[in-house]
């Protein structure tokens, strides 16, 4: 294992010093190679550890008084890493026919200098076993991410987005600092192992500030509400490849942070902490959807996408803490195996989707879904990974998005075996959030793959699209394989994060949801009835035993005896039946129709009409436009009335009102938390403006005050 980090780490090294040395049109295949060699080692270490246990714990040095250094990667952490090397490793790929647009333009040297810096950093913050270092990284990775985000400078929108971005994500990471500190000073020590031991004698009020602290904290780089306002700034203006990165790697470490501290290092006590991540989650779903599905701008739309997803997260997180609270470990093991399954789905699928909106944008010119249209014709091959990873993320079967998005609906469901009403009650409206969510995010991603790909072209540049490389199209093709393989192996992939969560949760997820039909000794069904068995064994619930590995393909969680199913699944078998029924349709259709008819080609007609115009068809404006009249509320939009006049104002010879959206968190906070800065800052400017007098007044009212502080605290 430590060779392995040490390899890790010195191709990122050394990467890092060749790709400075080389010339910039080498650059490209440099990165690509690179990158991809390091997301193999990063995989490697890390499925070494979330696999067969092989977990690392070394103490490096030790600085005269901080404390010793640690490096020390668990199941949770190398579960964190794997994901983020199964999305850098298409991404190294793709960047190698991406980058190439920007040569001549921006330095692609300091471009692959930063990438691979930024990885760096990333696969080993799960790593660092200490609060020290464990900052540092953190701190590398923000710095990292920024430079990517503005690495076209020359744009205003790419300068605005990178500053916002810092500015929230450091106020994000200074809050978590203090949290993890407040643990260290009771501990007496920096290592995580001290924190973890030494937890018990914290009190509730600072419990509740670690937690508060470290949510809102680490909820920043995770794109939570309130505090994601960066998010939809940062994807479009930062190039594709890295706007695949934010989403599903970035937001992944935000995650991490937050697991790490109010899972592990101070595990909740009382059910509030996880209600108030339920609903925390619950919120950014749905306002998350909700604007991606009124947005024009791909790119945009993807990232309000994103923080709808991690909302899902979330919300499975604080059911799970809500769980284990209330005392249902097995419960909560679900909830969390769900949380962290669709963690990792949306790191594919968004993946897969923001590489296919940077393969739009580099051959059409556009994000624009308005003035798209039609490029199913001239780029097949990302059209189809993209109608994979739209369909993955609208949660239908057999895709990937479909299994943790299920199992997190039905993990919120047994809430009723809660007593508590109040708790029930707040399950219940997260549920009902989370069912308006998905049905928007099939409508939101209907309108996604449609309008830029289906139809007529609605711009010269939509129909002037060159054709794509494949090197932007072998990375999609892996990660909708990808999307495919995830969603219709469940039980394999559940046993895997359970033995990543089962340590928290003291309590198998894996043994409450995938019954071993594959097994067949009474020591191996563990307790399963034998007519229960017999049931499934008759629904074909024991078919491919004979060649497959495992307990079995049907996800299952057993009840009573007058409710021995509660829920049930199996996206293998129902990939099975819907290939078997698209082939019993075909040939039907075939034999039926297609032998007994000629079919004749003409011009399509349509009212008369024998070539319809752009203009006629149908945008993705008016397509969300229902949506938008809905839930305007929310959205609140303002009207900007521009005019021309004449004749010293008394008539006006032309009227324009535009209608703007003012994003929800800067409406509800953050142009809040200006007025009042900027009312906090003339208050002090009014006070440089005053007498000789009034200076020594407030020296002497501060005098007062000093020496009041001191005597109380003597």
């Amino acid at each position: 294992m430590i060779a392995l980090v040490l390899a890790f780490l010195g191709v990122i090294v050394a990467g890092m010093a060749v790709v400075l040395a080389l010339p910039d049109r080498y650059v490209p295949r440099a990165v690509a190679a690179i990158g991809s060699v390091a997301a193999v080692l990063a995989m490697w270490v890390s499925g070494a550890a979330l696999f067969a246990g092989n977990e690392l714990h070394v103490g490096l040095w030790t600085i005269p008084g901080l404390g010793r250094i640690v490096l020390g990667l668990d199941r949770m952490g190398a579960l964190f890493v794997f994901a983020a090397g199964l999305v850098f490793l298409p991404v190294s790929i793709f960047s190698a026919g991406y980058l190439p647009r920007f040569r001549g333009h921006y330095s692609l040297r300091a471009f692959g200098a930063w990438y691979l810096a930024m990885f760096g950093s990333i696969a080993f913050i799960p790593g660092c076993g200490d609060v020290l270092s464990f900052l540092v990284v953190w701190e590398l990775m923000s710095i990292t991410s920024y430079l990517l985000v503005v690495y076209e400078h020359e744009r205003d929108e790419s300068a605005h987005a990178g500053w916002l971005m810092l500015v929230i994500s450091e106020a994000g990471t200074l809050a978590a600092a203090v949290g993890l500190l407040v643990l260290a000073v009771h501990a007496g020590s920096l290592e995580f192992a001290a924190i973890r031991a030494g937890n018990g004698g914290i009190g509730d009020g600072a419990r509740w500030a670690v937690f508060l602290l470290s949510f809102f904290g680490f909820g920043v780089k995770a794109g939570l509400f309130p505090f994601n306002l960066w998010l939809p700034h940062a994807h479009p203006a930062a190039p594709g490849n890295v706007s695949a990165l934010l989403s599903g790697v970035i937001l992944n470490v935000g995650i991490y942070g937050i697991v790490r501290v109010n899972i592990d290092l101070l595990p909740p006590i009382g059910v509030g902490p996880g209600l108030v991540v339920m609903g925390i989650g619950a919120v950014t779903a749905l306002v998350g959807i909700l604007y991606a599905t009124v947005e024009d701008d791909l790119k945009r739309m993807l990232a309000h996408s994103s923080i709808e997803n991690m909302g899902i997260v979330a919300v499975g997180l604080g059911a799970g803490m809500t769980f284990l609270a209330a005392g249902r470990p097995t419960l909560g093991a679900i909830a969390f195996v769900a949380a962290f399954y669709h963690m990792v789905n949306h790191s594919v699928y968004k993946g897969l989707l923001f590489l296919g909106a940077g393969t739009v944008d580099a051959t059409v010119g556009t994000r624009s879904m308005d003035r798209l249209g039609g490029l199913i014709h001239r780029l097949p091959w990302t059209g189809l990974a993209f109608l994979v990873g739209a369909l993955s993320i609208s949660a239908l079967p057999p895709f990937n998005g479909f299994a943790s998005e299920w199992l997190t609906l039905q993990s919120i469901l047994r809430s009723v075996e809660l007593s508590a009403i109040g708790v029930k009650a707040a399950f219940a409206v997260a549920g009902a959030i989370l069912a308006l969510t998905a049905a928007l995010a099939v409508t939101a991603f209907v309108k996604a793959f449609a309008m830029t790909f289906l139809g007529h072209a609605r711009s010269p540049e939509a129909e002037r699209a060159n054709r794509a490389p494949r090197a932007l199209i072998a990375p999609m093709l892996i990660l909708a394989a990808l999307c495919l393989t995830l969603g219709v192996t469940p039980t394999y992939v559940i046993p895997t994060i359970d033995r990543a969560v089962g340590e928290y949760t003291h309590a198998s997820a894996t043994d409450a949801l995938v019954p071993p039909f594959f097994l067949t000794t009474a020591a191996d069904t563990r307790g399963l009835p034998a007519g229960f068995v017999a049931d499934f064994h008759d629904l074909g619930a024991q078919t491919g035993r004979s060649f497959l590995p495992g307990r079995g393909l049907v996800v299952l969680h057993r009840g009573g005896k007058e409710n021995p199913v509660v829920y049930a699944m199996s996206p293998a078998y129902t990939l099975i039946v819907l290939l078997l029924m698209l082939g019993l349709t075909a040939g039907t259709v075939w034999l039926l129709a297609a032998r007994r008819r000629r079919v004749a080609r003409g011009e399509e007609w349509a009212g008369g009409v024998r070539r319809l115009a752009p203009e006629m068809t149908y945008t993705a404006t008016g397509f969300s436009q229902p949506v938008r009249v809905i839930f305007q509320a929310i959205f609140h939009p303002t009207v900007e009335e521009e005019s021309r006049e004449a004749a010293a104002g008394y008539f006006r010879l032309a009227i324009r009102r535009v209608q703007r959206d003012v994003y929800l968190p800067e409406r509800l906070v953050f142009r809040p938390l200006a007025r009042l800065a900027a009312g906090i800052s003339a208050g002090c400017a009014r006070m440089h403006n005053g007498k000789l007098n009034a200076y020594a007044a407030y020296v002497f009212i501060a005098l007062i005050v000093v020496i009041a502080v001191g005597i109380i605290v003597r």
